[in-house]
């Protein structure tokens, strides 16, 4: 039986879901961004007491088809982003059509309804995101960021970031390193 969780996005998340599991004596296959595949079908008092656990940490177990919809591309988009050693070369939406093996019209038209945001627009934040953590921690210069991220050029890279964060990133950088040394 496949369960889908929202906000389930880290390593952290993960243990979290697999220490509910355990604590419930729920049996499961795999534990998955977003995703839990259970080996049996669970009862409905194992599903209400995790769906009350999981919400105490900050998760909620979703059943809406939309919902779920959105949550497997929110998990696909922060797969791409965050977990791929590169960014995918092809175009973004592409790449999501062929994860989820549906149309990207289809896809952005529930995940805006849903959302209130574009697909494109949660790509972006999750790439200033990355950026962001790779300008601060990795030390990456803007070429290998933009490079990394597959923008364009560093215009573009830096266009975003300022419209994002109000900050260019050579000075968000510079605030954040003061901050650090005080």
């Amino acid at each position: 039986m496949k369960l889908h969780i929202k906000y389930m996005v880290s390593a952290k998340c993960k243990a979290q879901v697999e220490e509910e599991l355990l604590n419930l004596g729920i049996d499961y296959e795999s534990i998955d961004l977003g995703v839990i595949e259970t080996r049996e079908e669970i009862t409905e008092s194992q599903k209400i007491r995790l769906k009350r656990n999981l919400f105490k940490s900050g998760l909620e177990l979703i059943d809406d088809k939309r919902s779920i919809l959105v949550e497997r591309t929110k998990s696909v988009i922060i797969e791409m982003v965050y977990c791929s050693s590169e960014f995918p070369k092809e175009n973004y939406s592409d790449y999501i059509s062929k994860k989820l093996n549906m149309g990207y019209g289809y896809l952005s038209n529930i995940f805006s309804e849903v959302q209130g945001l574009t697909i494109r627009q949660f790509v972006i934040n999750n790439k200033i995101e990355k950026a962001k953590e790779l300008l601060l921690y990795r030390g990456l210069n803007l070429t290998e960021i933009s490079y990394r991220l597959n923008y364009s050029s560093v215009a573009h890279l830096s266009n975003q970031f300022k419209k994002i964060n109000g900050l260019s990133p050579s000075l968000f950088k510079r605030l954040n390193q003061t901050k650090n040394v005080v």
